[in-house]
């Protein structure tokens, strides 16, 4: 969820069901060198918990340094990235690599295991290749090593997000280790969710892609609840998306950044193809935001609700620790 998995969207996620939230992935190099982009990826908000904080990398020192900062962040999980297949990623020796290394990977959580209070999980893929099952030799080491729980994505690292996800190999993940399972991929709906979850023993299921520009889709795995969203409720919940983000990444790295919402949003049928090649093209988040509400006008006071429940002032965002910003 590199790219997507932003503040907004996971305090959004929590308003609408989402048990635990998890950042996108953050480097420990850029941690580990107070780049202060990568920093800004460890503020909380005080609505977001249970929050985990995922981290990649392939140094078990750097690993465990990255952990401690996102402790004293204030997540309440840590989460490690074994799973990520993007070659920027793999070439490095992090992400879905390590699947390939136990040993190497077993070192890294036990580090961490060393370094901090917090849980301990890991986000795995079912190896690099298709076929493999790496995962089934590493979960366990891992378990050793001190995690305290997995989730597993069970497609390869070649596969990307082509194919289905081999939830077999999820249910022979729970047989061999003694710690909760978390079922990853292709989870769209309740009746998956359900199924998932009888025919592995997965301790609980994990979201994604299901719910980018559609929040309402965890209501319905949650709850059964399936009203297709209106027009005006659309539109609220996406001007409130676009307002927080502008306020986390600034009006120039969000313009660009959201305008991949705006087809999740607005897309399945919700509003004409023609409408979000409008808004792309719009050179402010303001001038969106006034198309918006012009195209659903009743979506105003709705707006002003959600705001008005979100926590106030000094609330929003934790204080982070000087510390991690090398003092000053």
């Amino acid at each position: 969820m590199a790219g997507v998995s932003v503040q907004a969207f996971r305090r959004q996620g929590r308003r609408f069901g989402a048990g635990l939230v998890c950042s996108e992935m953050v480097s420990c190099a850029g941690i580990e060198h107070r780049n202060e982009r990568t920093l800004g990826y460890l503020r909380v908000a005080s609505d977001e918990h249970p929050l985990a904080i995922q981290i990649f990398g392939s140094e078990p020192a750097t690993m465990a340094e990255a952990a401690r900062m996102v402790e004293a962040a204030g997540a309440d999980v840590v989460d490690v990235n074994f799973g990520c297949p993007v070659r920027k990623v793999t070439k490095t020796g992090a992400g879905a690599t390590l699947l390939e290394d136990p040993e190497r990977a077993a070192r890294i959580v036990a580090a961490i295991a060393g370094a901090v209070e917090i849980p301990i999980s890991v986000k795995m893929r079912r190896g690099l290749e298709n076929g493999s099952r790496a995962c089934l030799e590493v979960g366990p080491r891992l378990v050793e090593a001190g995690a305290r729980t997995l989730t597993l994505h069970p497609r390869s690292a070649r596969q990307m997000y082509t194919g289905e996800a081999d939830h077999s190999l999820t249910a022979e993940l729970v047989e061999r280790v003694d710690v909760p399972v978390v079922a990853s991929g292709d989870v769209t709906s309740r009746a998956r969710a359900r199924a998932v979850l009888a025919t592995t023993g997965a301790a609980a299921v994990m979201v994604g892609r299901a719910a980018q520009g559609n929040p309402w889709a965890l209501r319905e795995i949650l709850d059964g609840d399936d009203p297709e969203p209106t027009r005006e409720e659309v539109v609220a919940e996406l001007v409130l998306f676009v307002r927080e983000t502008v306020r986390e990444l600034g009006e120039r790295r969000a313009s660009g950044f959201l305008k991949k919402f705006y087809g999740w949003y607005l897309g399945r049928g919700r509003f004409p193809r023609p409408f979000k090649q409008e808004l792309v093209q719009l050179e402010t988040t303001a001038e969106v935001e006034r198309r918006l509400l012009a195209a659903a006008p009743r979506a105003a006071d709705l707006l002003e609700r959600l705001e008005s429940e979100l926590p106030a002032g000094d609330e929003i965002l934790l204080d982070m620790p000087i510390s991690i910003y090398g003092g000053g």
